[in-house]
C-alpha cells in the first residue's frame, strides 16, 4: 500500500484530502503546519506528499527547498 502525507493547514481541506485517498486505499498521514509536516517526512518516509504551500511555520516552498538540497525526490 502506498503512503502519503498530505500536509494542509486548512481543516475542511485536510480531512477532505484525507477521507478521499482512504477510500481509495491509501495508507494516508496528515500534518497540519510546516514544522509537523516536515518532522513527519524523516520519522515515516511516505510514497507521496501532497503539499500545501502557504502553511504556518515552514511554508511549502521551504519543506520542498530542505527536502531537494538533501538528496529527497519524494514527488
Amino acid at each position: 500500500m502506498s503512503r502519503l502525507l498530505i500536509i494542509e493547514d486548512e481543516p475542511a481541506i485536510l480531512r477532505g484530502l484525507a477521507d478521499q485517498f482512504r477510500r481509495e486505499g491509501y495508507e494516508v498521514e496528515t500534518a497540519s503546519d510546516g514544522d509537523a509536516g516536515y518532522a513527519a517526512i524523516h520519522e515515516h518516509p511516505p510514497d507521496l506528499i501532497v503539499l500545501d504551500l502557504m502553511l504556518p511555520g515552514l511554508s511549502g516552498y521551504e519543506i520542498c527547498r530542505k527536502l531537494r538540497e538533501r538528496g529527497n525526490q519524494t514527488p
